[in-house]
């Protein structure tokens, strides 16, 4: 089960997500719920590296599957924009019945 964790400010804004652990829904490298939440997080961490100038910290381990992102600051509207369209997403798949069971999403306030 892929297990994410997003962070929400005080002001109820994301800042950040903890992802980690690998869906089990089929084998490496035929795993499309693997795939999903990879290109999400992905995508979302490369278009705010290139499309703002908000400062973040990462960590990863691929063995672990695992991602943990923050923005150093308040997020910039734009990364904002990005890390809710990445929730979005990441809240589609955990609510559709065929993959609900591989995917644990959590929201928290840092």
């Amino acid at each position: 089960m892929i297990q994410i964790t997003l962070y929400r400010n005080p002001q109820k804004e994301y800042c950040g997500f903890r992802s980690s652990g690998h869906a089990g829904f089929a084998r490496a490298g035929q795993d499309i719920v693997c795939a999903s939440v990879s290109v999400l997080i992905i995508n979302t961490i490369n278009s705010i590296e290139t499309y703002t100038k908000d400062k973040f910290s990462v960590v990863s381990d691929d063995r672990k599957g695992l991602i943990d992102y923050q923005l150093k600051d308040r997020p910039s509207k734009e990364a904002e924009l990005l890390l809710k369209a990445m929730a979005l997403g990441l809240q589609q798949l955990a609510d559709d019945k065929h993959y609900a069971r591989y995917i644990d999403l959590t929201f928290e306030e840092v």
